[in-house]
């Protein structure tokens, strides 16, 4: 990715969101070219002058001080993870690095132990690019049809399944989010060729994904509630948990909770159930031949 059309896009689109009203600026009447600030007045609210701003918002990062982007998230009033997207671009930037390919993420026994252990919840370990790496047997279920995949990934699910819209009930947030997480992970990790491919991938095949890229908003995965219509046990509204693993700091585990006593939980059980039978099923089917 090119980080400088990045911050040059960043920047656009997070001061045509501000008016001049929200940042405390006083306003004379008649008409205004832009939606959001002028340059100039991104600029005089961050204590820099036009031309430093200017040459900012066209890429130009190189020697850029922290200090001074503090001073521009606080005049474009930038939350938590999109200040932590902006200083993540201008470090790109500085530090130039090639485009890279990893090697295969692979999940550590110790975890897959972890995640066998929550039988009751569906949880899953993902990395930074929405890739599926491990599960346990309630979490398999839960997304099979995620797992059909050989190589799960829940943005091209999202993005390229026809069952998506029905799986998840609010199909068009979910979209929206994943897009910013995404976009968030891009600007940590600009150079990585995984994440780049997935992008060109999702943008030549899916116009709504182009449409919400273009947006530049990021946001993290940290928690929240989503509703599903499952295949095999029907609606449900589960709450989601994102937790670090500390030895493996790209990838994070996730696990879905139901809200006690609630027809969520029961469908959730009666899923467990069926996963359980759906394992025990090849073992059956030998012990008859």
């Amino acid at each position: 990715m090119d980080t400088r059309s990045e911050i040059r896009e960043f920047l656009t689109t997070r001061r045509a969101k501000i008016t001049p009203e929200q940042a405390g600026l006083p306003t004379f009447g008649g008409h205004r070219r832009v939606p959001g600030l002028r340059r100039e007045e991104v600029a005089l609210l961050a204590g820099v002058s036009v031309d430093y701003y200017t040459r900012l918002e066209r890429g130009q990062a190189a020697g850029v001080s922290e200090s001074v982007l503090e001073a521009l998230a606080r005049a474009l009033q930038l939350d938590d993870v999109e200040r932590a997207h902006l200083l993540d671009l201008v470090r790109a930037q500085q530090t130039a690095a090639p485009r890279r390919r990893s090697a295969a993420q692979r999940v550590r026994p110790g975890v897959q132990r972890v995640l066998d252990a929550l039988t009751d919840a569906p949880a899953f370990v993902r990395n930074g690019r929405m890739d599926l790496l491990a599960a346990n047997q309630l979490g398999r279920a839960f997304y099979s049809q995620h797992f059909d995949s050989a190589s799960p990934n829940s943005a091209r699910f999202i993005f390229l399944d026809e069952r998506a819209p029905d799986f998840y009930v609010d199909w068009d947030r979910v979209a929206t989010v994943a897009v910013a997480v995404l976009r968030a992970e891009a600007g940590r990790d600009p150079y990585h060729r995984a994440l780049t491919d997935l992008v060109g991938e999702l943008s030549t095949r899916s116009e709504l994904f182009r449409t919400l890229w273009a947006a530049h908003n990021v946001r993290n995965h940290d928690s929240g509630s989503k509703r599903f219509n499952h295949p095999v046990v029907g609606e449900l509204e589960l709450s989601y948990e994102t937790m670090a693993i500390a030895a493996d700091p790209t990838l994070l585990l996730f696990v879905y909770t139901a809200e006690p006593g609630t027809k969520s939980a029961e469908a959730l059980g009666l899923l467990g159930t069926w996963a359980a039978t759906e394992a025990q099923a090849p073992a059956r089917a030998r012990e008859t031949t």
